[in-house]
């Protein structure tokens, strides 16, 4: 047994979540929460560390608190306002004719040593969505089968450098460390998708205060990470300034506006900037201008972004929503206008055992994701936010053989990068030649 915390540090919330995870039975339980409001934190990026660290130990404290348990390590998402999206291609030859996990390691390791990071960008997630033996493509997993050659596709989403070391630094800074670092579109997608969307294409987007998160997996990998700097917040800016209103009274606007629709009022009573005492009537119809204008505006925006991707014409299920925005009225008849005719629903997570019952909304997709992420769910192969390759085999399902090869290459690996450091430092020679001498070396 082993316990779980994720962190997930948004622009509205954080949260912070307790599971403790029984590896025997692969059995997650919820055991803890925590929920403070955000400081510090602005369109998804870290604007002030100390008020950011102030509020994920709030939410710390409070579910330790709940829990029972000291836990020193955590799980983290990462926005997608940090990352990039790119695809690399490794292949390698296979000795024996037997693809092994040492195989797939090195055929995932090759490509992301091709991959090109934009500077001062470095290594978030690395994870293969297509493996290729000899000439038979679109193999989901290689492992036990016989070729003489092994090809891999690999996404990698890719993390500005200063965003990952202020992250870091506002963990250390609330007394954590951090075990992992996961984007926050990937994690939400572990917690609402189902096989069969992932398998016949889906794009999920994760909808927030400020910012949008897309991910798009196609047969069962993922495909595309990208963000969106529009959220709830904008709709709440938008009816201050339309009303002339307070943040707060625009905010409860927004919130109780369901409520106004069907009990058919038409004008409500609202405070007025610089004079709350002051008041004011407004317009329901007003009022559902400026907000139809902003959904409308983000669900276009949305729409253009998965065009974008390429992919668009690969998404056999559709769009999942999911998120705080997704909460609004009558949310997903307004998104099926906008998305060509893809069906769309709006997604909440994975039921997990203990504590779920305040969870189970949309806005704790990417929290609830992280915790499955700790228990390996959805995971075939991938390099982590550590440059750790990890399957969802243990050790224990692998041969003695195959399991002391594995380990071998993994103590090789920084030996190996040194090597390779200094052949380029001493030839003085382009990056490009000893990328394709390592290819070489790697294929024969």
């Amino acid at each position: 047994m082993r316990n779980i915390l994720a962190i997930d540090l948004g622009s509205y919330k954080t949260t912070a979540i307790i599971a403790n995870y029984d590896e025997n039975t692969d059995s997650l339980s919820i055991s803890g929460v925590g929920i403070a409001k955000s400081k510090g934190v602005k369109k998804g990026a870290i604007i002030n560390i100390d008020q950011a660290s102030k509020s994920i130990k709030q939410a710390l404290n409070d579910a330790k608190r709940v829990a029972g348990v000291d836990v020193k390590k955590a799980i983290v998402s990462l926005s997608s306002v940090y990352t990039k999206s790119l695809t690399s291609y490794g292949i390698v030859n296979v000795p024996g004719n037997e693809i092994t996990i040492k195989e797939i390691n090195r055929a995932i390791q090759t490509a992301l040593y091709n991959a090109n990071f934009p500077q001062d960008y470095q290594l978030l997630q690395a994870l293969p969505y297509d493996f290729k033996v000899d000439d038979l493509s679109e193999i989901e997993d290689p492992a036990g089968m016989s070729g003489s050659r092994l090809e891999v596709a690999l996404h990698v989403i890719a993390a500005q450098k200063s965003g990952v070391e202020n992250l870091k630094k506002t963990l250390k800074q609330a007394g954590l460390e951090i075990e992992n670092i996961v984007a926050a579109g990937y994690a939400s997608g572990l917690a609402n998708l189902k096989e069969d969307e992932k398998e016949l294409g889906v794009a999920l987007i994760d909808i927030g205060a400020t910012t949008s998160d897309l991910a798009i997996f196609i047969n069962k990998s993922l495909r595309y990470t990208d963000y969106l700097g529009v959220g709830s917040h904008h709709i709440t800016n938008d009816l201050s300034m339309a009303l002339h209103t307070p943040l707060a009274d625009a905010e409860a606007i927004k919130i109780n506006f369901e409520e106004y629709v069907k009990n058919d009022e038409d004008l409500i009573e609202i405070s007025v900037i610089g004079s709350e005492e002051e008041k004011q009537k407004a317009s329901i119809t007003t009022i559902t201008q400026v907000i139809s204008a902003r959904i409308e505006e983000t669900f276009l925006l949305l729409n253009k972004e998965i065009e974008e991707s390429g992919l668009k014409n690969k998404i056999g299920a559709g769009i999942v929503l999911t998120g705080g925005f997704t909460n609004f009225y009558n949310i997903k008849e307004i998104a099926s206008n906008f998305f060509d005719g893809l069906p769309v629903r709006v997604g909440i997570p994975k039921k997990i055992e203990g504590l779920f019952k305040n969870l189970k909304a949309p806005e704790f997709s990417t929290a609830i994701g992280l915790l499955l992420y700790g228990k390996k769910e959805g995971l075939t192969y991938e390099i982590d936010s550590n440059r750790q390759f990890r399957t969802k085999y243990s050790l224990d399902e692998i041969s003695k053989t195959q399991k002391d090869e594995f380990n071998n290459e993994e103590e090789k690996k920084t030996t190996e990068k040194e090597e390779i450091t200094s052949i380029m430092i001493d030839n003085n020679e382009p990056g490009i030649i000893q990328k394709i001498k390592t290819w070489l070396s790697n294929l024969f």
